[in-house]
């Protein structure tokens, strides 16, 4: 058994505990960089027109007319309403702002700068302030101030044209792979910002500018150096890694019609893979030897594989330390113990689904982790909380602005 024991924390035990974080996005990227602050207990507002809400609310399957990725992807965070759009909805964002250590935006430059919620308007009145912000493009550059999403991000990345077989046209990952990169890597240029800020006296605020193509361009370390050093134009080479470090990765279907991915990280573990299956370990000594054979050694796993059931292929695989799992699907990951002792999957209340399971909080940290307290809130559910005694607005001031439509 770990040493250690993963619990959720009460309030400030979590590592983030205390940073406000105001988050001016909406949809995945910038929402999901601001959902992993808020699951390791960051306060985040989270800003959404009145009577329309965050796109995503909208997004994706329902139950009863209650769509579902909501509650996760709004999970944590407290919404409330602004007419940005509105002068006095705009002065509310800066007075948010100025609250805020962070603030994450997706909205394009030109539009922020219209609204007085650029950089330039909002970091006099906050000089420590870290800005995240996330665009199609980026803040530079000849296409700095178009619209973009998360699957243009991954068409320019380079991810999709190695991605799929060579006679079938490339292929988009089955979720928003562009986005989900994109948060997390803004959620890390987040945290090194905030190193810099508290351990330099001088610091002056900070603008990370993160386009939805870079974050899986740099993820794809060798594709830059092997252009420019051998010329070579990668492309799509089906389950295998074009530069994989051993010889075996790919799929394999099982005698009862199951399918299991087998990969090597090592020459040694390719040994174990030779042996396993009844070919010579002698001929697949080297690494140079592991690949001219590759082809070979593919075709017999494939065979071996194919006259045995996934179960007793995993079992045998397991015994011969050979790595491998059964490809899963929503339902194996439900049912299965490493999950389930990893506590991966969590119930939560929710205010229209009743219990309702998620994710957990990850990463998970031992001492200072995080919890899933909230799933995505109504919309403005947390204007009161926010605006009257977190900004001191009065009573009066707040009906006035209800009224009207800012909030």
């Amino acid at each position: 058994m770990s040493a250690y024991k993963h619990t959720a924390t009460g309030e400030g035990c979590a590592a983030l505990h205390g940073l406000k974080v105001l988050s001016l996005s909406h949809v995945v990227a910038g929402p999901l960089a601001a959902g992993l602050l808020a699951d390791l207990g960051a306060e985040v507002v989270h800003v959404e027109q009145p009577g329309v809400g965050d796109p995503a609310r909208y997004m994706g399957l329902d139950r009863d007319g209650v769509h579902v990725w909501w509650k996760v992807s709004g999970r944590n965070k407290r919404s409330v309403t602004l007419d940005l759009r509105k002068p006095d909805g705009a002065a509310i964002a800066r007075d948010l702002a100025a609250w805020a250590d962070l603030v994450i935006t997706s909205v394009r430059p030109s539009t922020l700068r219209k609204w007085g919620l650029d950089w330039e308007r909002l970091h006099p009145r906050n000089r420590k302030l870290i800005m995240l912000h996330i665009t199609g493009f980026g803040l530079t550059g000849p296409r700095s101030d178009e619209a973009g999403f998360g699957k243009v991000g991954e068409a320019m990345s380079g991810v999709v044209n190695i991605t799929g077989y060579a006679d079938k046209p490339p292929l988009h990952c089955g979720f928003s792979h562009g986005d989900a990169t994109t948060g997390l890597m803004g959620a890390f240029g987040l945290m090194a910002a905030l190193y810099r800020r508290d351990h330099d006296p001088d610091f002056d605020g900070e603008v990370i500018d993160l386009a939805l193509f870079e974050s899986l361009f740099r993820l794809i370390e060798w594709q830059v150096i092997a252009h420019d050093q051998i010329d070579r134009d990668i492309q799509r080479n089906g389950n295998r890694l074009v530069f994989s470090p051993a010889a075996v990765a790919n799929v394999y279907q099982s005698a009862d019609g199951q399918y299991l991915t087998v990969t090597s990280g090592t020459p040694r573990s390719v040994i174990k893979i030779v042996a396993l299956i009844g070919l010579r370990p002698d001929e697949y000594q080297t690494p140079a030897a592991q690949r001219e054979r590759a082809d070979i050694l593919d075709q017999c796993l494939r065979d071996w594989v194919r006259s045995r059931s996934a179960d007793e292929a995993l079992s045998r695989m397991k015994e011969a330390g050979v790595v491998a799992s059964r490809i899963y699907g929503i339902r194996d990951i439900m049912a299965d113990d490493q999950y389930a002792a990893r506590e991966d999957i969590v119930s939560v209340h929710d205010d229209d689904l009743g219990p309702i399971k998620m994710q957990g909080v990850i990463p998970k940290l031992v001492r200072h982790g995080g919890e899933v307290w909230r799933s995505g809130a109504r919309l403005g559910a947390d204007n009161e909380l926010v605006f009257k005694q977190w900004l001191g607005m009065s009573e009066e001031r707040f009906a006035a602005l209800r009224a009207d439509g800012t909030i």
